[in-house]
């Protein structure tokens, strides 16, 4: 039965014409009707949810799934109508989208404009690339608001996974909050000489830090990596993270923390460093 049927049919002068012609009164009507249209409902809204899972899963298993949606629907949509369609922002002077993650409450991703593979493009070691690091340290207040609660700088954390720990083929920098026992190791580089690595263990895999006081330049994280990783298919073995050196960086600077498959215990992915359930705050 339609919607529009029913709703005709529930009102008192539709009810009025029913028992005229013999049907049941529409006091006694009512109830059997409404819940009719409520299970409808309900099963409407269900079959809406099967269909976003199965898209979401479709997606997860499309590796130009962002591409598609940055590419295809978030810079269209704000060149022709000034709003960003899926995406939570497009910037489209600095060439970049912000995107909430399938995964977790407040995971969102920054995704370049323009066709880039991932961490061993070339094209993101030109003079005049974006800075995606700044950009995306820039938007970092949107995993705050969705958190509903202030990040300090060394509560954040941008990361990258290597091109063999990654599902999709365009360069994706995630933003979410940083484990807390990280936030804790990571304290012991906070006054770290800038420019230097340093070893440690995290998470049970080697890396080495840096303490960095801008993300620009020669201190773009990429460029850092890049200095003893010079081809493409060095760089496709690394995972990059960038987080506070301490609650301040205008006080405290930045640490990029970096691994790679070819590191002895070390990781392609530090994705693992992040806190995609953000649960900082739970013991508070």
């Amino acid at each position: 039965m339609r919607a529009r049927e029913i709703l005709r049919r529930t009102t008192p002068e539709a009810a009025r014409t029913s028992h005229a012609e013999g049907s049941h009164p529409w006091h006694q009507r009512w109830p059997r009707t409404w819940a009719r249209f409520l299970m409808q409902r309900a099963l409407g809204i269900v079959a809406v949810t099967l269909a976003a899972t199965s898209c979401a899963h479709i997606a997860a298993l499309d590796p130009d799934a962002l591409w598609k949606i940055v590419g295809g629907q978030c810079v269209p949509q704000e060149e022709a109508m000034g709003r960003p369609g899926q995406c939570t922002l497009v910037n489209l002077s600095e060439h970049y989208a912000i995107l909430k993650d399938i995964s977790g409450v407040t995971q969102h991703l920054l995704i370049p404009t323009d066709r880039i593979t991932g961490i061993e493009s070339p094209a993101i070691l030109t003079p005049n690339a974006p800075d995606y690091w700044v950009d995306g340290w820039n938007e970092r207040k949107v995993v705050s608001d969705s958190l509903g609660e202030p990040l300090a700088d060394n509560q954040f954390g941008l990361e990258i996974n290597s091109k063999y720990r990654r599902t999709q083929q365009q360069l994706h920098i995630h933003m979410d909050c940083m484990r807390a026992d990280v936030t804790q190791t990571l304290a012991a580089f906070r006054h770290a000489p800038p420019g230097t690595w340093q070893w440690d263990t995290l998470d049970g895999a080697r890396y080495r830090i840096m303490r960095v006081t801008s993300l620009t330049q020669n201190d773009n994280p990429f460029r850092i990596v890049a200095r003893d990783h010079p081809d493409a298919q060095a760089m496709a073995t690394q995972t990059i993270l960038v987080t506070g050196a301490g609650p301040s960086t205008a006080q405290d600077g930045w640490l990029v923390v970096n691994s790679g498959m070819d590191v002895d215990g070390g990781s392609g992915t530090a994705e693992g460093l992040l806190d995609h359930k953000c649960r900082l705050f739970e013991a508070h």
